[in-house]
């Protein structure tokens, strides 16, 4: 078995890894480390803020996480959810601005 499936089998076994569960944990305390959020997941976890993000929300969609923090994965979820919608609603507003007046 390669590092990568077994990786998939904790995965679809419903396993939290150890990095999972300090991104978690993380997500829960980073407030209380001097500096600001990119710089803490830079110093913690060796990942780009971008890298770190992609993980956490493919981590939040997961049931196991919901399981290990279910406050925390919640309220991520909501506030992803605002965001989308948030997002949705300055696309629809600017798209009739965005059309040429000869169309």
């Amino acid at each position: 078995m390669t590092p990568i499936d077994s990786l998939e089998a904790q995965n679809s076994a419903g396993v939290l890894s150890e990095r999972d569960r300090n991104i978690l944990d993380f997500e829960c305390a980073w407030w209380q480390q001097p500096g600001g959020k990119e710089e803490a997941i830079r110093q913690t976890f060796g990942l780009s803020p971008a890298r770190y993000f992609q993980l956490l929300n493919e981590l939040i969609d997961r049931r196991v996480a919901l399981e290990y923090d279910p406050l925390l994965v919640k309220r991520l979820l909501r506030l992803r959810e605002e965001r989308r919608q948030a997002r949705q609603r300055r696309m629809s507003t600017a798209a009739p601005a965005e059309e040429s007046p000869n169309a």
